[in-house]
């Protein structure tokens, strides 16, 4: 490999979120150090991604189908779709494996300081969704951001007409958590959201 390879690959590594050049350095040279072990297997990873995985032509998700394997399952509840901002988001829900129904990838979020408008979003392709009527319930799993907040509420101002029910997740303190390290934010989305025992 040339000091050109070694440069290029660096360069690569380092577009990668959260990472730098001195990150992706070390982490090259991890890699050439570990050829066998690690950067082989990594390459061929890599190559079979490239090669096999699809975005699901329903939600956006990843996978080697499309209809994923979450759009095709019969086990899912088809009335309730969950739109979340990213594909990560959608992996985080199935971690916990509490839901069970369908999920919208929007691809992101509103974003006046990013040039994010709805057109930049896949809005179009879940109200297509909803129109096929099976739908009952909208689940809004966006991030409490401003951006986040912002999406939201365009959304609900699109999809008030379709007789769907409209939800979002709760926000506030998380399990675990001291009042005295919270925002001010935090702690008034948690008043706001507070609900009777």
């Amino acid at each position: 490999m040339s000091g050109q390879e070694i440069e290029k690959l660096i360069k690569i590594i380092a577009k990668l979120p959260a990472l730098g050049t001195r990150s992706a350095r070390r982490i090259v040279l991890y890699l050439l150090k570990k050829k066998e072990g690690v950067l082989l297997p990594l390459i061929e990873a890599l190559t079979g991604v490239a090669e096999n995985i699809k975005t699901c032509e329903v939600c956006g998700n990843f996978d080697t189908l499309s209809p994923c394997s979450v759009c095709s399952s019969e086990k899912r509840d088809r009335s309730t779709v969950c739109v979340v901002q990213d594909v990560t988001d959608l992996w985080a829900m199935e971690r916990v494996g509490f839901y069970r129904g369908q999920y919208h990838v929007l691809g992101g979020v509103l974003s006046a300081l990013d040039g994010v408008s709805p057109e930049d979003l896949n809005i179009e392709k879940l109200l297509s969704r909803l129109a096929e009527g099976e739908i009952t319930e909208v689940i809004l799993a966006l991030p409490a951001t401003v951006d986040g907040q912002i999406t939201v509420h365009y959304l609900v101002s699109r999809l008030k007409d379709t007789g769907v029910k409209i939800t979002t997740l709760a926000q506030g303190i998380p399990v675990g958590a001291e009042l005295d390290y919270m925002d001010e934010g935090t702690i008034q989305l948690a008043i706001n959201s507070r609900k009777e025992m």
